[in-house]
């Protein structure tokens, strides 16, 4: 039988998909080239040579929704006759602002991405599966617009992530398998436009993993919204982020998994002895902090105090000597004076982290923290953001010191100049090999020195593990 929406399409159009934001963010966008590419779009290599250019965008601060209004506008310049899809989560939060942009065609909530294929074949079903309480609605302005209530929605769309720019680079997929989040920090825009947590099915993950191990691949990063809550939501018997891990390493040849971002209180002791105990999985912990102030933990609505977290960092420290830990970190919300930053400053001073993302507080409509008064101004947010970067860049630089004539398990990512190789280290530094080597090699490198950013190391070649992949389809 024909599809419904093969009849639209004589002339197979070619379409450009540009990526803005988080991990998952990239996810969505690689299940979207999947699905489209089995309709027979064409991927473009530029926007301007695309009938349909698609934006999947961020909205975690203002400056995001900046760079989302300035690509849709420069890709109208640049190629007016191509038509412009904006999806994601700008679009899901503010799909009136999107839609009065001239150029813009179509603006399509996260709450009907998947059904991206049939909008943009002027197919749109009229009772999609796995949906409930569907809602379409056309504004006044110019563009095709469809959103409804994102709590509503039921789907998780996701395809592996790659990192790399070629094929033969390659490497690494991120492998998202929870979308949404159940808390509700003051701070966070994310839950309004992703919607409840919901899981990956167990038995699909397995199969996307043994897809990737299949065609070579031999580091998995999962990754997530809330990652740690994966599971929870299922019916019936509920599972848990622990049993994920024991699954994948049980029913798969994986090499390694490595674990993106889980909340302070989801690392239970199964889970801090699991990571520990596997070499199959990365010594890698990042946990999100925020904050290492008391009172300001508490006006962001975070489920943890530092002591609490404090405790967290101690046993994975203690579990895992070598471990890279990391954290998330806000400066300049609402009411944090002197007194909160220096709390915040000097709880990571004396925390073993490894590494740091700083960020300055962006204020979200519709956010609780967005009507607090005591906001901080910009110029003093943005000295504690140097001031943190710079607390960050010491502890990084002391412990990559740390493994100078020491060996470490790596896989290479791309090669670079002047006969040396990127690769990664197991427990997330960046290491420069000696020599040219293929993507997806696992080695063992003896460090010989720190460089700028990371380390460098010589391989010892009786541990040469290569192999080049297929192409992930």
């Amino acid at each position: 039988m024909v599809p419904a929406w093969a009849s639209y399409n004589v002339a197979v159009p070619g379409y450009y998909l540009e990526n803005f934001g988080c991990r998952a963010t990239q996810a969505d966008g690689a299940s979207l080239e999947r699905q489209l590419q089995a309709r027979g779009y064409n991927r473009c290599d530029s926007p301007g040579n695309a009938d349909i250019v698609i934006l999947n965008t961020c909205t975690v601060t203002a400056a995001a929704d900046i760079d989302a209004r300035s690509a849709i506008r420069h890709h109208h310049r640049e190629n007016p006759n191509a038509r412009i899809l904006v999806t994601g989560c700008y679009a899901q939060r503010a799909p009136e602002e999107i839609a009065g942009i001239t150029g813009v065609s179509y603006v399509v909530g996260n709450s009907h991405k998947h059904l991206i294929p049939d909008i943009v074949s002027d197919f749109v079903p009229v009772s999609p599966t796995n949906f409930v309480g569907l809602e379409q609605v056309q504004l006044s302005a110019p563009a095709f617009t469809v959103i409804s209530d994102i709590f509503a929605h039921t789907e998780l769309i996701a395809a592996p992530v790659f990192e790399g720019e070629s094929i033969a680079e390659k490497t690494r997929p991120n492998l998202k398998v929870q979308d949404g989040c159940n808390n509700r920090c003051s701070f966070c825009i994310i839950p309004s436009v992703r919607g409840q947590s919901r899981s990956m099915k167990l038995d699909r993950v397995i199969e996307e993993a043994n897809a990737m191990v299949a065609a070579g691949y031999r580091e998995i990063v999962l990754s997530g919204i809330n990652l740690g809550r994966w599971g929870r939501d299922f019916e019936g018997k509920k599972q848990s982020f622990e049993s994920l891990l024991r699954a994948l390493l049980e029913h798969t040849n994986v090499q390694k998994i490595r674990i993106s971002s889980v909340e302070p209180m989801d690392w239970s002791d199964e889970l801090i002895g699991l990571v520990a105990g596997s070499p199959r999985i990365a010594k890698h912990a990042h946990l999100p902090l925020q904050s290492g102030s008391d009172r300001i933990l508490r006006r962001m609505h975070r489920k943890y105090r530092p002591w609490h977290y404090a405790e967290k960092i101690r046993k994975i420290r203690e579990a895992m000597p070598d471990a890279a830990i990391g954290a998330d970190v806000m400066v300049g919300f609402p009411g944090e004076t002197d007194e909160p930053f220096d709390e915040s400053r000097s709880f990571i001073e004396h925390r073993p982290f490894t590494y740091l993302h700083v960020f300055t507080y962006s204020s979200r409509p519709g956010t609780a923290s967005a009507a607090m008064g005591d906001q901080v101004p910009v110029q003093i947010a943005r000295e504690r953001n140097r001031a943190l970067r710079e607390l960050a860049a010491a502890k990084n630089l002391a412990f990559r010191k740390g493994f100078i004539d020491r060996q470490l398990d790596v896989i290479t990512l791309r090669a670079g100049g002047d006969g040396w190789t990127e690769a990664l280290s197991d427990n997330y530094l960046k290491v420069r090999v000696a020599g040219r080597r293929a993507a997806n090699e696992m080695i063992k490198v003896e460090v010989t020195e720190t460089s700028d950013e990371g380390l460098v190391g010589v391989p010892q070649e009786d541990n040469l593990s290569r192999f080049v992949p297929h192409r992930f389809e």
